[in-house]
């Protein structure tokens, strides 16, 4: 199999949604927003661009099971699962924040080897598989080369139904906030992921995630020269829920700092 060429297909996949997630914007009826639980918004734009997204990844590689944000298809394959959020970023999109993405990545067993992040409003398409590098709309791209968490930029996501561990995560924000350049939540971990890949951000972590928010985004980090982990150093940070992403050189900072004040893992 060849990983690039797969990669280009399924982009060519990604970017056909992003069109659709895009027109769809143009007019979006929050009306038709659904709760899937407090907070955890899904909308008819979500499901048919995972619909879209399944439905050309299958064609694209039958072999490969499915792991999905909206349950179309979670028939697990034996040893490759597309790991699909057709929209991460849900509650920016249906308040016309234009801060949301597509974010696709392909698993072989337990390993990610090809990831895909596409920004539909600035059409920014970040990817990268296995050994081969990380590219932002063809051009290679590399972490930024930064020593030292006080001349970083950090990302984050805030808790929006998990709040049983709420003060400790404040106190990690504020020592966050103290020994660096500041902090910044998007609203799409994806993103967040993609831009620590770029250069635009230092590091990014966040807890209570899922396996499609982070898959996709952690390959192309690590192939653009970066460090990912649970806020431990071991651990498996696409199911564990929790994550930390750098540029490698501030890494262990920001494992120090989040152990300074984070006590307790998620059940």
């Amino acid at each position: 199999m060849n990983l690039q060429q797969l990669c280009q297909n399924a982009i060519i996949i990604v970017k056909r949604v992003g069109a659709f997630i895009k027109h769809e914007a143009a007019d979006f009826d929050r009306g038709r927003v659904e709760l899937k639980g407090f907070n955890n918004l899904v909308s008819y734009v979500d499901k048919e661009a995972e619909k879209q997204l399944v439905e050309g990844l299958r064609n694209l590689f039958p072999e490969a099971g499915f792991i999905t944000e909206e349950e179309t298809d979670n028939t697990r394959g034996e040893r490759f699962n597309w790991v699909i959020d057709p929209l991460d970023g849900t509650t920016n999109f249906t308040h016309g924040l234009p801060l949301y993405s597509v974010s696709v990545a392909l698993m072989e067993g337990d390993e990610v080897v090809l990831g895909i992040v596409y920004e539909i409003n600035k059409d920014e398409c970040f990817y990268a598989t296995k050994g081969n590098g990380a590219f932002l709309n063809d051009s290679p791209i590399k972490v930024s080369p930064a020593e030292k968490l006080k001349d970083s930029l950090i990302a984050t996501g805030f808790p929006y139904y998990e709040f049983g561990l709420t003060q400790q995560y404040l106190q990690v924000l504020g020592a966050f906030m103290g020994k660096s350049h500041g902090v910044r939540r998007l609203g799409s971990a994806a993103l967040d992921l993609a831009y620590v890949a770029v250069g635009r951000f230092e590091g990014f972590f966040e807890f209570n995630l899922n396996a499609w928010d982070v898959a996709g985004g952690a390959i192309i980090v690590q192939e653009a020269g970066g460090h990912v982990s649970k806020f431990t150093a071991g651990g498996d940070y696409v199911f564990d829920r929790e994550i930390v992403a750098s540029n490698g050189n501030i890494h262990q900072e920001m494992l120090d700092t989040i152990a300074e004040h984070w006590k307790e893992q998620l059940p």
